[in-house]
């Protein structure tokens, strides 16, 4: 058919328009034509698709017209709680006051948020009804009609990235404006104040995760480069003992064990998976607990003999949301694996929101994201205990990481300065110890109290949403502030796009979690995560828009939830 399907989105913001239209287009499984635009009407034309051609969801009608606002306006649909003429009133209009239970609900910290909301300018950040960022300086920002479609960003992303408060932007700022240098090297005032704020930055690390000494925290440009770091090092004899000079060295080789678990990031798998192939070493996993979303102790136990040599574990999942048994955990690798086995923690997703003493925990190394925390981009740090660290060999060569350097060969200098060769991130490390500054003023005990609490709402009222699974522990089990759901009625990218549209910022993928979501039967999910300048009205407003958008998919008909041909094609919108 030449003529093609045509759909009109009259009424509509354009961004609502062409949200909607790509979506369309996926579902019909062809690109997009856009015709003419304007701010009320949008016509677009797609290609039918060919008989071979796979799509999501297939339409009889040639035309469908959608109606200002494609997700408030949506028709309504019938509900468990509908009057069905039959006398029900009273148990419907019970079972309705139970499902607004959320309206009278008070967090008991509900200052915390307000309180620090100022110091992140960015959360101030508002969209017009194209969904554009209003500019500060707008001379358009009095304009009623602007007033009237103006939408308040509700960042909920954290686990992605948190939000930066002035402290540590200001902190940038004036080193850059102040004390600009290179460190450890020069005798002038400029480089002695560099290396004073750089060097203080790893006291405040230190101090902040209770490590025994400063020598104890090694700065990488993240959690990834510190997990590499530690794989790389066990890893560089290529599974051949280290020659005597260096045998003191710690290293893996063939037969030895690492377990890791099938939830892991892929930052925590991906390097296991080079080091075996380097060291000839057994790569074993723990599967995941699909009902629970908690980590399955028995199998770990059993996986766990006299060759384990290394275990790499999250603390916190980053899709799961569940907080796994460190003291357990290490309590089984002590007595059942190999003498001298270490253990590795991937605490990006608590370090940020709990309080964590490695004194307690008893690992071995543990790595962090600073730009999870309030920190810059580009900074993160690794900390392992000194003794390990010094018998670990170098990560990479060049200037700061040596001691004496020869023509025929090299020594090196003793932990953290080996593991830092060549200029480092300077301005990103002082921005991480005024990330901590700030997080500390607040008490890392006040952000996680306020956290679970606001995370147990979320899952809560993520509960009501019907058509709604939440991946993860279920409702009353302590878990991150963070929920990973998926929908019967959209696909995770398409759900975004419609979120984004409405000023809701959430995070759709497989989050660096692909073995994860194949255990759990998904390709992607849609997630949720919060941080401590999240509010109840955060949570609320992104419920509402979650449910009117559901109406929206679930009026269209069809199963608009069914996968693409391959997991290659997702592609999140805009």
């Amino acid at each position: 058919c030449r003529c093609g399907f045509l759909f009109f989105l009259s009424t509509m913001s354009s961004k609502q328009a062409v949200a909607a239209a790509a979506i369309a287009s996926t579902i019909l499984g062809n690109p997009l034509q856009l015709g003419s635009t304007t701010s009320s009407t949008v016509v677009v034309a797609f290609r039918p698709p060919s008989q071979h051609q796979h799509h999501r969801n297939k339409y009889s009608a040639s035309t469908i017209l959608l109606k200002s606002s494609a997700i408030s306006e949506s028709p309504s649909l019938p509900t468990e709680n509908s009057d069905d003429g039959n006398g029900n009133d009273d148990d419907n209009n019970k079972s309705n006051e139970e499902s607004l239970w959320w309206k009278d609900f008070q967090l008991k910290d509900s200052t915390l948020a307000p309180s620090v909301i100022n110091d992140f300018p960015i959360l101030s950040t508002s969209f017009d009804a194209d969904g554009k960022i209003i500019s500060s300086s707008s001379d358009n920002d009095d304009d009623d009609d602007v007033k009237q479609t103006k939408k308040r960003l509700v960042y909920l992303d954290s686990a992605a990235t948190s939000q930066k408060p002035n402290a540590v932007t200001t902190a940038l700022t004036s080193y850059y404006e102040h004390a600009n240098s290179n460190v450890h090297r020069g005798a002038h005032a400029l480089s002695r104040e560099a290396t004073e704020q750089y060097e203080s930055a790893r006291d405040k690390v230190a101090s902040f995760i209770h490590a025994s000494s400063r020598n104890e925290i090694v700065f990488t440009s993240g959690a990834t480069e510190a997990i590499n770091l530690v794989a790389t090092a066990l890893s560089q004899s290529c599974g051949q003992p280290p020659n005597k000079k260096n045998a003191r060295e710690l290293y893996l080789s063939g037969g030895d064990e690492i377990i890791i678990t099938e939830s892991e990031h892929h930052s925590n798998i991906v390097p296991w998976q080079m080091v075996a192939e380097r060291t000839g070493a057994v790569l074993k996993y723990v599967p995941v607990c699909a009902d629970t979303g908690g980590f399955d102790l028995d199998a770990f136990t059993e996986l766990i003999t006299p060759q384990t040599k290394f275990v790499s574990v999250q603390h916190v999942s980053n899709v799961l949301g569940s907080i796994n048994p460190v003291g357990e955990i290490v309590d089984i690798v002590r007595s059942k694996a190999a003498p001298g086995a270490k253990i590795m923690l991937d605490a990006c997703q608590s370090v940020p929101h709990m309080g964590v003493d490695v004194q307690t925990l008893n690992v071995d190394f543990i790595a962090a994201s600073g730009h999870k925390m309030c920190g810059p981009t580009g900074i993160g740090f690794l900390w392992g205990k000194e003794s390990v660290l010094n018998s670990l060999p170098p990560y990479k060569g060049g200037g700061e990481m040596i001691d004496e350097v020869y023509m025929d060969h090299s020594t090196y200098a003793p932990a953290p300065a080996r593991f830092e060769a060549g200029t480092p991130a300077i301005a990103q490390a002082i921005g991480l110890g005024a990330a901590i500054d700030y997080l500390n003023e607040i008490g890392m005990e006040r952000i996680h109290d306020y956290e679970v609490e606001l995370a147990d709402y979320l899952r809560r009222r993520l509960e009501d949403v019907k058509g709604v699974t939440v991946l993860g522990p279920p409702v009353g089990t302590e878990r991150a502030a963070l929920c990973a759901f998926v929908t019967d009625a959209v696909h995770p990218s398409d759900l975004g796009t419609f979120l984004d549209v409405e000023g809701v910022a959430i995070r759709a993928g497989h989050h660096c979690c692909q073995p994860l979501h194949r255990a759990l039967g998904y390709s992607h999910s849609a997630r949720a995560s919060l941080y401590f300048y999240n509010t109840k009205e955060d949570v609320d407003d992104f419920i509402a828009v979650l449910e009117d958008t559901l109406k929206f998919f679930g009026s269209l008909g069809g199963d608009a939830i069914e996968e693409a041909d391959s997991d290659d094609a997702f592609v999140p919108l805009f």
